[in-house]
Formats: structure tokens, sequence, C-alpha cells
């Protein structure tokens, strides 16, 4: 098998790993999970955590967890238990990919894997298929916590801060409205790239 077949293989069964779920079962709402423990805030945290780290296999909506997370903790405590549990997710999604599909031997440079690891935070299905593929390619754990760290660090602290500032001023409308816009923005920021990479070359 060559070494493209391999690649476009465990790139396949990364992006199914997400949409299978989502196709069987539609989108868990997870925010109403959410609701039933809002009167306690540690639990409050820990569910949305816990909604977000299970992300990586089933269809949880990880924009507005995380926007809610921020809405009722705040700003900090809603990013810690955003970043916390994007993290977790990150992990499980690498080891499946690494012990799971480890009979697919695949070779992937680590300087782009990192890239699109950092800029598909945001979007849907093609940040949990990069976690996967990524363990399949047997990049350096570092390097993958140093993309995945860093990615998500952003994406919670947007997430967080625009719940906290936004929803609680009943501005929900614009509140929701942003984690949504942020897959598009992010597309637009790794077109922009790639157009400037392929101008060096």
């Amino acid at each position: 098998m060559s070494p493209y077949l391999r690649r476009v293989i465990v790139i396949i069964i990364a992006l199914l790993v997400p949409i299978v779920p989502f196709l069987i079962i539609g989108e868990i709402p997870g925010e109403k999970w959410l609701s039933r423990t809002d009167d306690n805030a540690f639990l409050f945290g820990l569910t949305g955590a816990s909604l977000l780290t299970s992300d990586i296999l089933l269809p949880i909506p990880s924009s507005i967890i995380g926007t809610f997370l921020g809405a009722r903790l705040g700003i900090v405590s809603g990013w810690v238990w955003t970043w916390s549990g994007l993290m977790v997710g990150n992990l499980i999604g690498f080891a499946a990919g690494k012990y799971l599909l480890k009979s697919i031997k695949v070779e992937m440079s680590e300087t782009p894997t990192r890239v699109i690891l950092f800029l598909s935070r945001p979007v849907p299905v093609f940040a949990e298929a990069a976690a996967i593929t990524a363990g399949a390619a047997n990049i350096s754990i570092r390097q993958f916590l140093i993309a995945c760290a860093a990615g998500n660090a952003i994406y919670a602290g947007v997430l967080s801060t625009n719940g906290a500032l936004l929803i609680p001023k009943s501005l929900a409308g614009p509140g929701l409205v942003l984690p949504m816009a942020l897959p598009v923005i992010t597309w637009l920021i790794w077109r922009r790239l790639s157009r400037q990479r392929q101008s060096c070359e």
C-alpha cells in the first residue's frame, strides 16, 4: 500500500469517527444537561468539561457549551473548564489514533500537522479528526500538546469571554452567533496562509 493511500485511509477513518455518531443520533443537547446543574457552579463546570471531553467521539455542540460555561462561571473559570475538557478530549483522540490505527503505518510532516491542529480547533469534525490523525501519524506527543494547548486556549478564551460578556446582558443572540462564526473565520485564515505558502514556493 502506498504512503499516500495510507494517509487517505487514516483521514477518512478519522473523519468518520465524529460523523457516524452524528448521523445515527444527531446532535446531543448538551446545553440541557448543563441546565440541570445550574445551581452548583462546580457541577456545572464539571458537566461542561465532561461534555467537551466527549466531543471527540460524540456530536456535542462544543461552541455552545463553552459559551454557556463562560456565561455561568465567568471568563476565567469558564476558560479553565472549557480548556481542560477540550485538552482531555484531544488526548483521547490522539490515543485512539495511535493505538487503534497503529496497523496502518502512516507518515506525516509534523509542521503542517501542528498548524492544522492549531487552526482546526473551532471547526466541527475537523478538530476531532485532526487529533485522531495526529495520533495515527505518531507525531511527537510534546508537539501535539503544544499545538492543541495553544489552539484550545484561544478557542476557550473566545468562547468564555463571549459568554461572560454578552449572554448575561441579554445579548444571547450575538453571544451565540460568534461561536458559530469561528469556523468561517478559521477557514479564511487557513485559506490566506495556504495562498501565501503557495506564492512563496
